[in-house]
Protein backbone atom coordinates (compact mmCIF):
# COMPACT_ATOMS: atom_id res chain seq x y z
CA UNK A 1 0.00 0.00 0.00
CA UNK A 2 1.29 3.48 -0.88
CA UNK A 3 0.50 6.07 1.79
CA UNK A 4 1.01 9.79 1.33
CA UNK A 5 1.23 11.64 4.65
CA UNK A 6 0.65 15.39 4.37
CA UNK A 7 1.01 18.32 6.74
CA UNK A 8 0.09 21.97 6.26
CA UNK A 9 2.14 23.61 8.99
CA UNK A 10 5.54 23.34 10.63
CA UNK A 11 7.18 20.75 12.84
CA UNK A 12 4.19 20.68 15.18
CA UNK A 13 2.12 19.34 12.29
CA UNK A 14 4.75 16.94 10.95
CA UNK A 15 5.97 15.31 14.17
CA UNK A 16 2.57 13.89 15.26
CA UNK A 17 2.43 12.04 11.93
CA UNK A 18 5.92 10.59 12.21
CA UNK A 19 5.31 7.68 14.64
CA UNK A 20 2.34 6.51 12.57
CA UNK A 21 4.36 6.80 9.35
CA UNK A 22 7.15 4.75 10.89
CA UNK A 23 4.68 2.11 12.05
CA UNK A 24 3.15 1.94 8.58
CA UNK A 25 6.58 1.61 6.99
CA UNK A 26 7.49 -1.16 9.45
CA UNK A 27 4.30 -2.97 8.41
CA UNK A 28 5.61 -3.03 4.85
CA UNK A 29 3.82 -0.06 3.33
CA UNK A 30 5.48 2.52 1.10
CA UNK A 31 5.38 5.94 2.76
CA UNK A 32 6.12 9.47 1.57
CA UNK A 33 5.37 12.96 2.88
CA UNK A 34 4.03 16.11 1.27
CA UNK A 35 4.84 19.33 3.10
CA UNK A 36 6.52 22.69 2.77
CA UNK A 37 10.03 22.87 1.36
CA UNK A 38 11.57 24.18 4.60
CA UNK A 39 10.57 20.99 6.44
CA UNK A 40 11.72 18.49 3.80
CA UNK A 41 15.22 18.14 5.35
CA UNK A 42 13.52 17.10 8.58
CA UNK A 43 11.39 14.59 6.67
CA UNK A 44 14.43 13.15 4.93
CA UNK A 45 16.41 13.03 8.17
CA UNK A 46 13.59 10.90 9.56
CA UNK A 47 14.16 8.47 6.70
CA UNK A 48 11.29 9.32 4.36
CA UNK A 49 10.93 10.76 0.90
CA UNK A 50 9.45 14.25 0.94
CA UNK A 51 7.69 16.32 -1.72
CA UNK A 52 7.22 20.08 -1.73
CA UNK A 53 3.48 20.78 -1.57
CA UNK A 54 3.65 24.20 0.08
CA UNK A 55 2.18 25.13 3.43
CA UNK A 56 2.08 27.70 6.18
CA UNK A 57 4.86 30.28 6.00
CA UNK A 58 7.62 29.74 8.52
CA UNK A 59 9.05 32.83 10.12
CA UNK A 60 12.73 33.66 9.69
CA UNK A 61 14.38 31.78 12.57
CA UNK A 62 17.05 34.47 12.79
CA UNK A 63 14.47 37.09 13.77
CA UNK A 64 13.44 37.53 17.37
CA UNK A 65 10.06 38.99 18.27
CA UNK A 66 8.59 40.55 21.38
CA UNK A 67 6.05 38.63 23.40
CA UNK A 68 2.57 39.78 22.37
CA UNK A 69 -0.64 39.60 24.35
CA UNK A 70 -3.04 36.97 23.10
CA UNK A 71 -5.27 38.31 20.31
CA UNK A 72 -7.98 35.74 19.58
CA UNK A 73 -9.09 37.67 16.50
CA UNK A 74 -5.58 37.32 15.08
CA UNK A 75 -5.52 33.59 15.83
CA UNK A 76 -8.94 33.07 14.25
CA UNK A 77 -7.83 34.95 11.15
CA UNK A 78 -4.84 32.66 10.79
CA UNK A 79 -7.18 29.65 10.76
CA UNK A 80 -9.81 31.14 8.45
CA UNK A 81 -7.68 33.06 5.95
CA UNK A 82 -4.53 30.99 6.30
CA UNK A 83 -5.14 27.31 6.87
CA UNK A 84 -8.68 27.14 5.43
CA UNK A 85 -8.03 29.82 2.81
CA UNK A 86 -4.73 30.54 1.11
CA UNK A 87 -2.86 27.48 2.38
CA UNK A 88 -5.70 25.07 1.55
CA UNK A 89 -6.03 26.55 -1.95
CA UNK A 90 -2.31 26.17 -2.59
CA UNK A 91 -2.02 22.68 -1.18
CA UNK A 92 -5.08 21.25 -2.90
CA UNK A 93 -3.57 21.94 -6.31
CA UNK A 94 -0.08 20.78 -5.32
CA UNK A 95 -1.28 17.53 -3.76
CA UNK A 96 -3.50 16.73 -6.72
CA UNK A 97 -0.47 17.07 -8.98
CA UNK A 98 1.69 14.96 -6.66
CA UNK A 99 -0.95 12.26 -6.31
CA UNK A 100 -1.25 12.07 -10.08
CA UNK A 101 2.46 11.21 -10.29
CA UNK A 102 3.03 9.22 -7.09
CA UNK A 103 -0.40 7.51 -7.08
CA UNK A 104 -1.04 6.85 -3.38
CA UNK A 105 -3.67 4.36 -2.26
CA UNK A 106 -4.36 6.40 0.86
CA UNK A 107 -3.80 9.96 2.02
CA UNK A 108 -3.19 10.66 5.73
CA UNK A 109 -3.24 14.36 6.60
CA UNK A 110 -2.76 16.46 9.67
CA UNK A 111 -6.08 17.93 10.80
CA UNK A 112 -5.22 21.44 9.61
CA UNK A 113 -4.36 20.27 6.10
CA UNK A 114 -7.75 21.05 4.56
CA UNK A 115 -6.35 21.30 1.05
CA UNK A 116 -5.24 17.66 1.20
CA UNK A 117 -8.79 16.61 2.07
CA UNK A 118 -10.17 18.51 -0.93
CA UNK A 119 -7.52 16.97 -3.20
CA UNK A 120 -8.31 13.46 -1.97
CA UNK A 121 -12.05 13.96 -2.48
CA UNK A 122 -11.50 15.31 -5.97
CA UNK A 123 -9.32 12.32 -6.87
CA UNK A 124 -11.50 9.73 -5.14
CA UNK A 125 -8.71 8.62 -2.76
CA UNK A 126 -9.69 7.54 0.77
CA UNK A 127 -8.24 9.91 3.34
CA UNK A 128 -7.62 9.75 7.05
CA UNK A 129 -6.97 12.60 9.46
CA UNK A 130 -4.54 12.67 12.38
CA UNK A 131 -5.41 15.19 15.07
CA UNK A 132 -2.60 17.57 16.05
CA UNK A 133 -4.57 20.02 18.23
CA UNK A 134 -5.09 18.44 21.64
CA UNK A 135 -8.11 20.44 22.82
CA UNK A 136 -9.81 20.25 19.42
CA UNK A 137 -11.37 23.71 19.42
CA UNK A 138 -9.02 25.72 17.20
CA UNK A 139 -10.56 25.10 13.75
CA UNK A 140 -14.16 25.85 14.60
CA UNK A 141 -16.81 25.28 11.90
CA UNK A 142 -17.78 28.95 11.78
CA UNK A 143 -14.20 29.82 10.84
CA UNK A 144 -13.55 27.27 8.12
CA UNK A 145 -16.91 26.41 6.51
CA UNK A 146 -17.06 29.32 4.05
CA UNK A 147 -13.51 29.15 2.65
CA UNK A 148 -13.71 25.36 2.36
CA UNK A 149 -17.03 25.63 0.52
CA UNK A 150 -15.41 28.02 -1.96
CA UNK A 151 -12.50 25.64 -2.46
CA UNK A 152 -14.77 22.64 -2.99
CA UNK A 153 -16.78 24.54 -5.60
CA UNK A 154 -13.56 25.50 -7.38
CA UNK A 155 -12.67 21.81 -7.63
CA UNK A 156 -16.10 20.72 -8.81
CA UNK A 157 -17.16 19.10 -5.54
CA UNK A 158 -20.71 19.29 -4.19
CA UNK A 159 -21.61 21.47 -1.20
CA UNK A 160 -20.66 20.12 2.21
CA UNK A 161 -22.44 22.36 4.72
CA UNK A 162 -21.83 19.95 7.61
CA UNK A 163 -18.09 19.64 6.84
CA UNK A 164 -18.50 15.87 6.54
CA UNK A 165 -15.36 15.80 4.39
CA UNK A 166 -13.15 16.38 7.42
CA UNK A 167 -14.20 13.16 9.15
CA UNK A 168 -15.68 11.16 6.30
CA UNK A 169 -13.44 8.12 6.66
CA UNK A 170 -11.19 7.87 9.69
CA UNK A 171 -9.97 10.33 12.32
CA UNK A 172 -7.04 9.16 14.42
CA UNK A 173 -6.51 10.92 17.74
CA UNK A 174 -3.18 10.55 19.58
CA UNK A 175 -4.70 12.27 22.60
CA UNK A 176 -6.62 10.92 25.61
CA UNK A 177 -10.36 11.36 24.99
CA UNK A 178 -10.82 13.21 28.29
CA UNK A 179 -8.57 16.00 27.05
CA UNK A 180 -10.92 16.88 24.20
CA UNK A 181 -12.99 20.01 24.75
CA UNK A 182 -16.52 18.72 25.51
CA UNK A 183 -17.92 21.48 23.31
CA UNK A 184 -16.19 19.89 20.31
CA UNK A 185 -16.71 16.14 20.66
CA UNK A 186 -14.82 13.66 18.54
CA UNK A 187 -16.66 12.58 15.38
CA UNK A 188 -18.18 9.11 15.04
CA UNK A 189 -15.27 8.02 12.83
CA UNK A 190 -12.64 8.87 15.45
CA UNK A 191 -10.37 6.27 17.02
CA UNK A 192 -7.95 7.18 19.79
CA UNK A 193 -4.52 5.61 20.03
CA UNK A 194 -1.39 6.15 22.05
CA UNK A 195 1.95 7.31 20.78
CA UNK A 196 5.05 5.54 22.12
CA UNK A 197 5.70 7.00 25.56
CA UNK A 198 9.07 8.44 26.44
CA UNK A 199 10.85 5.57 28.14
CA UNK A 200 14.23 7.04 28.97
CA UNK A 201 15.76 5.28 25.98
CA UNK A 202 16.37 8.56 24.17
CA UNK A 203 19.67 10.35 24.26
CA UNK A 204 20.29 11.38 27.87
CA UNK A 205 23.12 13.87 28.44
CA UNK A 206 25.87 12.59 30.69
CA UNK A 207 25.62 15.62 32.95
CA UNK A 208 22.09 14.63 34.01
CA UNK A 209 23.47 11.97 36.36
CA UNK A 210 25.74 14.53 37.98
CA UNK A 211 22.98 16.92 39.07
CA UNK A 212 22.18 17.23 42.78
CA UNK A 213 19.57 14.90 44.26
CA UNK A 214 16.64 17.30 43.82
CA UNK A 215 13.34 17.36 41.90
CA UNK A 216 13.88 17.96 38.19
CA UNK A 217 11.88 20.68 36.43
CA UNK A 218 11.98 20.93 32.64
CA UNK A 219 11.21 24.19 30.80
CA UNK A 220 10.48 24.49 27.08
CA UNK A 221 8.71 27.02 24.86
CA UNK A 222 8.88 24.79 21.78
CA UNK A 223 10.71 25.55 18.56
CA UNK A 224 8.55 28.34 17.10
CA UNK A 225 7.20 30.44 19.93
CA UNK A 226 10.57 30.36 21.69
CA UNK A 227 11.74 33.15 19.38
CA UNK A 228 8.53 35.11 19.93
CA UNK A 229 8.83 35.12 23.70
CA UNK A 230 10.56 38.42 24.44
CA UNK A 231 12.24 38.24 27.84
CA UNK A 232 10.20 35.28 29.04
CA UNK A 233 13.19 32.94 29.41
CA UNK A 234 14.93 35.49 31.64
CA UNK A 235 11.84 35.82 33.84
CA UNK A 236 11.52 32.04 34.05
CA UNK A 237 15.11 31.67 35.22
CA UNK A 238 14.71 34.51 37.70
CA UNK A 239 11.62 32.85 39.17
CA UNK A 240 13.07 29.36 39.48
CA UNK A 241 16.79 29.82 40.18
CA UNK A 242 16.39 29.96 43.96
CA UNK A 243 14.05 26.96 44.31
CA UNK A 244 15.50 23.68 45.65
CA UNK A 245 15.28 21.99 42.25
CA UNK A 246 17.34 20.92 39.29
CA UNK A 247 16.29 23.03 36.34
CA UNK A 248 16.73 22.09 32.68
CA UNK A 249 15.75 24.73 30.10
CA UNK A 250 15.78 24.18 26.34
CA UNK A 251 15.70 27.34 24.24
CA UNK A 252 15.68 25.90 20.71
CA UNK A 253 18.28 25.91 17.95
CA UNK A 254 17.87 29.62 17.16
CA UNK A 255 18.86 30.93 20.60
CA UNK A 256 22.35 30.81 22.07
CA UNK A 257 22.15 29.68 25.72
CA UNK A 258 25.03 32.03 26.45
CA UNK A 259 22.60 34.93 25.98
CA UNK A 260 21.08 34.01 29.34
CA UNK A 261 24.40 34.22 31.14
CA UNK A 262 26.28 31.75 33.34
CA UNK A 263 24.17 29.40 35.45
CA UNK A 264 24.78 27.63 38.76
CA UNK A 265 25.42 23.88 38.86
CA UNK A 266 21.77 22.93 39.35
CA UNK A 267 20.62 24.79 36.20
CA UNK A 268 21.31 23.71 32.62
CA UNK A 269 20.32 25.79 29.59
CA UNK A 270 20.60 23.88 26.32
CA UNK A 271 19.44 24.37 22.77
CA UNK A 272 17.89 20.89 22.53
CA UNK A 273 17.50 17.74 24.61
CA UNK A 274 15.71 14.59 23.48
CA UNK A 275 12.43 14.64 25.43
CA UNK A 276 12.14 10.85 25.13
CA UNK A 277 15.24 10.62 27.27
CA UNK A 278 14.52 13.51 29.61
CA UNK A 279 10.82 13.33 30.52
CA UNK A 280 11.00 10.06 32.51
CA UNK A 281 13.47 11.79 34.85
CA UNK A 282 11.29 14.89 35.41
CA UNK A 283 9.00 15.84 38.27
CA UNK A 284 7.24 18.82 36.64
CA UNK A 285 7.18 20.53 33.24
CA UNK A 286 6.85 24.23 32.48
CA UNK A 287 5.81 24.77 28.86
CA UNK A 288 3.95 26.88 26.33
CA UNK A 289 1.10 24.31 26.19
CA UNK A 290 1.99 23.02 22.74
CA UNK A 291 0.09 19.80 22.10
CA UNK A 292 3.14 17.55 21.75
CA UNK A 293 4.99 18.60 24.89
CA UNK A 294 1.81 18.77 26.94
CA UNK A 295 0.65 15.26 26.09
CA UNK A 296 4.20 13.92 26.35
CA UNK A 297 4.36 15.20 29.92
CA UNK A 298 0.95 13.78 30.80
CA UNK A 299 1.97 10.40 29.38
CA UNK A 300 4.54 10.41 32.19
CA UNK A 301 2.00 11.57 34.78
CA UNK A 302 3.75 14.91 35.26
CA UNK A 303 2.02 18.05 36.57
CA UNK A 304 2.43 21.20 34.49
CA UNK A 305 2.76 24.95 34.71
CA UNK A 306 1.63 26.43 31.40
CA UNK A 307 2.49 29.74 29.75
CA UNK A 308 0.36 29.78 26.57
CA UNK A 309 1.52 32.26 23.95
CA UNK A 310 -0.65 31.71 20.85
CA UNK A 311 -2.15 29.32 18.29
CA UNK A 312 -3.81 26.34 20.04
CA UNK A 313 -1.89 26.85 23.28
CA UNK A 314 -4.49 28.89 25.25
CA UNK A 315 -7.14 26.31 24.36
CA UNK A 316 -4.91 23.42 25.44
CA UNK A 317 -4.00 25.25 28.65
CA UNK A 318 -7.64 25.87 29.52
CA UNK A 319 -8.42 22.20 29.06
CA UNK A 320 -5.43 21.14 31.16
CA UNK A 321 -6.54 23.47 33.94
CA UNK A 322 -10.08 22.08 33.78
CA UNK A 323 -8.69 18.56 34.28
CA UNK A 324 -6.65 19.72 37.27
CA UNK A 325 -3.30 18.76 35.73
CA UNK A 326 -1.90 22.26 35.27
CA UNK A 327 -1.65 25.76 36.59
CA UNK A 328 -1.88 28.45 33.90
CA UNK A 329 -0.12 31.80 34.00
CA UNK A 330 -0.30 34.68 31.54
CA UNK A 331 3.20 34.83 30.02
CA UNK A 332 2.89 38.56 29.36
CA UNK A 333 2.12 39.58 32.95
CA UNK A 334 3.81 36.71 34.78
CA UNK A 335 6.26 37.77 37.45
CA UNK A 336 9.21 35.60 38.47
CA UNK A 337 7.70 35.29 41.95
CA UNK A 338 4.38 34.04 40.57
CA UNK A 339 6.12 31.37 38.53
CA UNK A 340 8.23 30.30 41.48
CA UNK A 341 5.12 29.96 43.63
CA UNK A 342 3.30 27.93 40.94
CA UNK A 343 6.18 25.50 40.46
CA UNK A 344 6.68 25.09 44.20
CA UNK A 345 2.97 24.37 44.63
CA UNK A 346 2.96 21.91 41.74
CA UNK A 347 5.81 19.96 43.31
CA UNK A 348 4.45 20.04 46.85
CA UNK A 349 0.71 19.48 46.36
CA UNK A 350 0.00 15.83 45.43
CA UNK A 351 -3.34 16.73 43.85
CA UNK A 352 -1.63 18.01 40.70
CA UNK A 353 0.35 14.81 40.27
CA UNK A 354 -2.62 12.57 41.04
CA UNK A 355 -4.69 14.33 38.38
CA UNK A 356 -1.85 13.97 35.87
CA UNK A 357 -1.46 10.29 36.73
CA UNK A 358 -5.15 9.70 36.01
CA UNK A 359 -4.60 11.03 32.50
CA UNK A 360 -1.41 8.98 32.25
CA UNK A 361 -3.41 5.81 33.00
CA UNK A 362 -5.99 6.80 30.39
CA UNK A 363 -3.25 7.21 27.79
CA UNK A 364 -1.63 3.88 28.70
CA UNK A 365 -4.94 2.05 28.17
CA UNK A 366 -5.38 3.31 24.58
CA UNK A 367 -4.68 1.03 21.59
CA UNK A 368 -1.17 1.19 20.21
CA UNK A 369 0.17 2.24 16.82
CA UNK A 370 -0.26 -1.25 15.38
CA UNK A 371 -4.01 -0.91 15.79
CA UNK A 372 -3.93 2.49 14.08
CA UNK A 373 -2.08 0.97 11.11
CA UNK A 374 -4.66 -1.83 10.96
CA UNK A 375 -7.41 0.78 10.70
CA UNK A 376 -5.60 2.45 7.82
CA UNK A 377 -5.23 -0.89 6.05
CA UNK A 378 -8.90 -1.68 6.58
CA UNK A 379 -9.83 1.70 5.16
CA UNK A 380 -8.13 0.88 1.86
CA UNK A 381 -8.55 -2.86 1.53
CA UNK A 382 -12.13 -3.23 2.74
CA UNK A 383 -13.47 0.18 1.76
CA UNK A 384 -14.79 0.75 5.29
CA UNK A 385 -15.22 4.33 6.40
CA UNK A 386 -14.52 3.50 10.06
Amino acid sequence: MRILFTFAGGAGHFLPLLPLARAAASAGHQVAFGGQAALLPMVEQAGFRGFDTGGASLRDDSLRAPLLALDQTREDRAVREGYAGRIAWQRAAAIMALAGAWRPDLLVRDEMDFGAAVAAERLGIPHACVLVIAAGSLARPELIAEPLHTLRVEHGLPPDPDLAMLSRYLVLSPFPPSFRDPGFPLPATAQSFRLPAADGAGAVPAWLAGLPSLPLVYVTLGTIFNVESGNLFRRILAGLESLPINLVVTVGPQIDPAELGPQPAHIRVERFIDQAGLLPHCDLVVSHAGSGTLIGALAQGLPLVLLPIGADQPLNAARAAALGVAQVLDPVTMTPAALGDAVAAGLADPRWRHAAQRVCCEIAALPDLAQAVTLLERLVFSGNKV
